[in-house]
């Protein structure tokens, strides 16, 4: 929110510690050979690189938090149809219909956002058109990400099938490989540590370090971001693509709802009704009530499950 462009040196920083902490206990200090060939860690890499710089870049084309969150929500839509495409895979009604909920949520926030951006623009005629192209800018860069993600799930699901669960090294292979890309952005880097440095003191509870608030931030965000990613990599594992963007996607939502509370951010009628049949079609999806059913009709007699 103080920075909005230092979406890289997060990003950066986010791979150096999964890196070196994969290379220390996953790696064994270089010494482990990995069990997936590397060649398909570099293809992996590249989409996972491409699709976590060009999500940073798109907050920087007059794309709000709120609307960045709920339009990577689509993942799920992306990886359905890239999973009809490629693996020819086929659904049920119920899952069609959960899509087409997810797709009309997001196309309502993103047309009410762009009214937003349309009517902000006005105030200044000269650069409205520039800055709503831009905004337009932004809205293919998330499509590309969106599409580059999905296509990024298929694969590791087809890995992971040939070669076997390997979460742990696929997640060192993933923060490490990349890190040598991030040179390109590195005057970007240095000019958002510098501003970090800046930024007001701040004394860590318990331990008592001081210390600019901005780098307290990102260590809070490097350990949280560690503990979520660690959690995805394994769950890739044992879930489908399509599962594992399911609960990405419900990840999102609880995200998008903080950030409205929070920070404050604006939200109209239209946003909650987009947001709310994102959330129903994620609930279609799941078949969350034939879960509940025999479970709830379970509490009303008062059976319990057997213990073993």
């Amino acid at each position: 929110r103080q920075f909005p462009g230092c979406g890289n040196i997060v990003t950066f920083s986010q791979f150096l510690f999964i890196a070196v902490e994969g290379f220390i206990f996953e790696a064994d200090f270089g010494r482990k050979r990995p069990a997936i060939p590397i060649r398909n860690y570099f293809i992996m890499v590249a989409m996972f690189f491409t699709v976590s710089v060009v999500n940073n870049y798109a907050l920087n084309l007059n794309i709000a938090m709120p609307l960045h969150m709920i339009f990577r929500s689509g993942s799920l839509i992306a990886s359905m149809a890239l999973g009809i495409v490629i693996l020819k895979k086929r659904y049920s009604v119920s899952k069609y219909a959960s899509i087409a909920l997810v797709s009309l949520g997001i196309f309502t926030c993103t047309l009410m956002s762009a009214k937003q951006v349309a009517s902000d623009s006005s105030l200044n005629q000269e650069d409205g058109p520039q800055v709503f192209l831009w905004w337009l800018l932004g809205i293919a860069a998330l499509t590309f990400a969106l599409l580059m993600s999905a296509r990024m799930g298929i694969f590791q699901e087809t890995l992971y099938q040939k070669f076997g669960k390997h979460s742990k090294e696929a997640l060192f292979y993933n923060h490490a490989l990349p890190l040598p890309g991030f040179l390109l952005l590195a005057p970007n880097i240095y000019q958002h540590a510098v501003l970090f440095n800046q930024s007001e003191l701040f004394q860590v509870p318990v331990i008592g370090l001081t210390l600019p608030i901005m780098w307290f931030y990102l260590l809070m965000n490097v350990v949280t971001q560690y503990v979520c990613i660690r959690g995805v990599f394994i769950l890739t594992t044992e879930c489908t693509s399509l599962t594992v963007t399911l609960v990405v996607t419900l990840r999102k939502f609880v995200s998008l709802i903080f950030s409205i509370l929070y920070f404050r951010n604006p939200f109209t009628g239209w946003h909650w009704l987009g947001t709310a049949l994102v959330f129903l079609g994620t609930l279609m999806y799941t078949e969350v009530w034939n879960s509940l059913g025999p479970f709830l009709a379970r509490r009303r007699r008062g059976g319990r499950p057997k213990e073993e």
